[in-house]
């Protein structure tokens, strides 16, 4: 089982349409699996009718994932955007930040950060280094 962390906290997976591999994607698919090593730009030609795509994140110290979602985010995907794997509590505002609407983490990870770590964070739009500048 998994958790997916929104703003809002902990709740199930209302997500009932599958995900395909990236490297298996066909013109009707609806949801994508993208590893962490992907080059967006790959991306851009598979983007067609993708409600949801869910990038992998295999270590909580590689952040190639960011750059995927940013890079989406930027080139004007507007479809369901899930961090999956090792995002830690700590990086949820960043996750925010570049894109991702929620992130997937195991139970295991759920019992070890619990849910009021990750909603510490989900005010990520008032403590970001820019707003404190600006201000």
């Amino acid at each position: 089982m998994s958790v997916i962390v929104t703003d809002a906290g902990f709740g199930r997976d209302d997500w009932t349409g599958g995900f395909v591999p990236l490297d298996e994607a066909a013109n009707d698919v609806i949801a994508l699996d993208v590893p962490s090593d992907t080059d967006p730009a790959e991306l851009a030609t598979k983007l067609a009718g993708v409600e949801m795509i869910r990038v992998d994140f295999p270590s909580f110290a590689d952040g190639r994932g960011f750059t995927i979602a940013r890079h989406l985010r930027l080139n004007g995907y507007t479809g369901r955007l899930r961090a999956k794997g090792h995002v830690i509590s700590d990086q949820y505002a960043m996750a925010r930040r570049v894109g991702f609407d929620e992130v997937e983490i195991s139970d295991e990870q759920a019992k070890r950060q619990p849910e009021g770590e990750w909603k510490f964070r989900a005010d990520w739009k008032a403590n970001d280094y820019q707003s404190r500048m600006r201000g």
